[in-house]
């Protein structure tokens, strides 16, 4: 595989390509992007424009009035302001031999005695081909370094990454997403959105690019809401109380429906009437449950998302295998309550040592990681079959040397039983209604949520 290019190289190759000319607009860590494309020469190739509206006023002035200046809005009103008034003076002269561009961010990076969250958006308008309607990309990005300095690095860095890869990298996704971070350690930043749109990029899924983050170790987790639009985590479970139910999905049943319904119904309780109105439900799928052979269908991958957005539910996919990585993602965008809801099945993973083998505290660790916050277990009951017992939270047996702290996490209401709307529903699995579906037993039907019906023949047409 080719070696790629440092951040200096890439640079100075957009300047000596004689067919991209842009401005850029900078708002917020200095002007780190445009310097290094006036660092590396060649830079009249390029830049047709540098500016920096920190004032408010000026700001407003420039791109319009705005209730968050550093917000996905006030980027897209910077990308459209710059890149038409690039294209108003310049098209006449240029526009036959040159494919215009408008880079901009807006960022709030370390200030002065400042502990706060950094973080900003970034995103390029450009054309694809000579007087083409223009395109957008654009990425949020959260500043990890603790120092301003080294966070305006940072971010000039990306500035590069992201205009050379909107060029020369856009039609391979893999590529695009790990070349953002080129010249850069996961320490340093996170980036947790990634977006295309306008008419060069009608084909682009974005939940796609969405999972490619998630894969490439980008983001930890990255979140699609009821309608199936890719959101910035933090903006929808900001200050949310979040109800959380994990799982494979493959296919989603109406057992899950219930589960989700029934610990609601129970989390409500411990929850004041106005947080109740703000809770956020949420069908989580790790990317090991969307791996087959080692490799993901995206495909596949669709068509799950699909089946529970169908529902109205928000959907979440992450990276986290282990329960307390999970719980420690939701508890940076939130300070409300979390409620994760398990299956029996789940709750005797709990307390299998692989999840903890990383760390020092081994099981105890973990545990103390999944409750360090306002996380509480609902656990939904299991029919077993062999015994013909119901197993719930309550008469659950975590292994012998676990029973006593298993308890202690019941009694003080960690872990809290949930019943069931219709016990009809535990008499099938996902695992066995799939094994209908493969041996295309009509039965399967009856087991699925009528809104997702559809969804799930599509995904399984072939063997249908």
């Amino acid at each position: 595989m080719k070696k790629r290019q440092s951040v200096y190289e890439k640079a100075l190759e957009i300047n000596l390509d004689p067919s991209i000319y842009g401005v850029f607009a900078e708002i917020g860590a200095g002007q780190e992007t445009a310097n290094w494309f006036f660092r590396v020469s060649a830079s009249a190739g390029t830049v047709a424009k540098t500016i920096s509206a920190y004032d408010m006023i000026m700001s407003d002035a420039l791109y319009g009035k705005t209730e968050r200046y550093v917000s996905q809005d006030r980027l897209k009103s910077m990308l459209e302001y710059e890149y038409d008034l690039l294209v108003q003076r310049l098209a006449k002269s240029m526009g036959e031999t040159t494919t215009f561009f408008a880079f901009c961010n807006t960022v709030r990076a370390r200030g002065y005695n400042d502990d706060g969250e950094c973080y900003g958006w970034l995103g390029i308008r450009y054309q694809l081909k000579l007087n083409d309607k223009p395109c957008e990309i654009r990425i949020h990005v959260r500043l990890l370094d603790k120092d301003n300095r080294d966070q305006m690095e940072a971010l000039g860095i990306i500035g590069v990454n992201l205009i050379y890869a909107a060029f020369k990298y856009k039609d391979d996704l893999k590529l695009f997403v790990e070349s953002l971070v080129d010249g850069l350690s996961s320490s340093r930043v996170e980036i947790d959105l990634l977006r295309f749109e306008e008419e060069g990029f009608k084909y682009v899924d974005n939940r796609l690019c969405a999972l490619q983050l998630v894969q490439s170790g980008l983001t930890e987790a990255t979140v699609f809401d009821t309608k199936g639009q890719v959101v910035q985590p933090m903006g929808i479970l900001y200050k949310k109380p979040i109800l959380l139910l994990r799982g494979s999905f493959n296919p989603i049943l109406k057992l899950h429906l219930d589960m989700l319904a029934q610990s609601k119904r129970v989390f409500q309780t411990e929850l004041s009437q106005e947080l109740s109105k703000d809770l956020v439900a949420i069908c989580e799928i790790s990317t090991n449950n969307l791996l087959r052979d080692g490799s993901m269908d995206h495909g596949e991958f669709l068509d799950r998302a699909d089946a529970i957005q169908a529902l109205g539910k928000t959907v979440l996919i992450s990276r986290s295998a282990e329960f307390y990585r999970l719980t420690t993602y939701l508890s940076h965008c939130t300070s409300q309550p979390i409620a994760i809801v398990l299956s029996i099945g789940l709750l005797n993973e709990l307390f299998k040592e692989k999840w903890s083998q990383d760390l020092e505290g081994g099981m105890l660790e973990s545990f103390g990681r999944l409750f360090k916050n306002k996380v509480n277990l609902y656990v939904y009951p299991w029919h077993n079959f062999k015994s013909g017992e119901l197993v719930t939270a309550d008469n659950f047996k975590a292994p012998e040397s676990w029973e006593l702290f298993y308890r202690h996490l019941k009694n003080n209401k960690r872990i809290c039983p949930v019943g069931t709307g219709d016990p009809t529903l535990l008499a099938k699995t996902s695992r066995a209604v799939m094994k209908q579906i493969m041996n295309k037993d009509p039965d399967w039907k009856n087991w699925v949520p009528k809104e997702a019906l559809k969804i799930i023949e599509r995904q399984f047409s072939q063997t249908l």
